[in-house]
């Protein structure tokens, strides 16, 4: 009896598994059937259109995020926040559902104005600062018409910040891999030469410590450690100047409701 209900639990999940990864895999398959380059610009030329493609795909499936290129020569009188806002609400992007996360990079070629924002999840992992601090880093390439270079850029820039956790500097050192190697190694050998180094025992007292060599006596019988006095000084802290630019903007609020993070500037 046992057996047999071993028998048809297996076989249950023997029928069922494959349409469960079926579903998933239909999910997926929709999300990367949707365009995520919008070149009505035509900075692009059709391989590197493919090549962003593939991009955008592969590291948005890893962060559940589209990541979306839109670039334009005429807003239809539109600025440019508001030409991306209704970008948004009527392509209904979004990895997760129509109008879910995701993350745009808006490009207006008339008014030379670039506006980064993101949406839901990407709202939370891209923050204003987070992405100023992406559009500090695509800007002299946009500003050289090195466009290629600089919507990859904010890919995999945006697939790493969405890899840490928020309300922290994702640009710090200590995220970088071989910085914590480095660090691992650096500490791993100061450790072991420490410990080779006090391995045989240091001698702190001889015997002119208890010996009054002109009286030839004992000066004393116990030597009582009596305290380590540790001084603390205040780190002084940086300059809240970073020398970066601020092109303002911040987030906002589409027309169907839905709130994002965002920054601007000029290339």
């Amino acid at each position: 009896m046992r057996g047999r209900l071993y028998l048809t639990t297996l076989l249950f999940f023997v029928l069922i598994i494959p349409f469960i990864l079926s579903a998933s895999n239909t999910v997926s398959a929709a999300s990367d059937t949707e365009p995520k380059v919008y070149d009505y610009a035509k900075l692009l030329n059709t391989e590197e259109i493919e090549k962003l493609e593939a991009l955008a795909n592969k590291y948005g499936a890893k962060r559940e995020t589209d990541l979306i290129i839109l670039t334009t020569n005429d807003t239809e009188g539109k600025d440019v926040v508001e030409y991306m806002q209704d970008f948004y609400d009527d392509k209904a992007p979004g990895y997760d559902k129509p109008h879910g996360n995701t993350a745009i990079l808006t490009i207006d070629m008339e008014h030379r104005d670039v506006y980064l924002a993101g949406f839901y999840k990407a709202k939370v992992y891209l923050d204003d600062s987070r992405l100023d601090l992406i559009r500090d880093k695509i800007t002299p390439d946009l500003s050289s018409g090195n466009y290629y270079d600089a919507f990859s850029t904010f890919i995999k820039t945006s697939y790493k910040y969405m890899g840490i956790r928020p309300g922290v500097d994702p640009d710090n050192p200590f995220f970088n891999l071989w910085f914590q190697l480095i660090v691992s190694v650096g500490v791993g050998g100061a450790i072991v030469g420490f410990m080779l180094y006090t391995s045989g025992g240091r001698v702190t007292v001889n015997e002119g410590t208890y010996r009054d060599f002109k009286n030839s006596r004992v000066l004393d019988q116990r030597d009582d450690y009596i305290r380590t006095t540790v001084t603390k000084r205040r780190k002084p802290s940086q300059s809240s100047g970073s020398g970066r630019s601020s092109g303002g903007g911040g987030g906002g609020m589409t027309g169907g409701g839905h709130s994002h993070s965002g920054s601007r500037g000029k290339f």
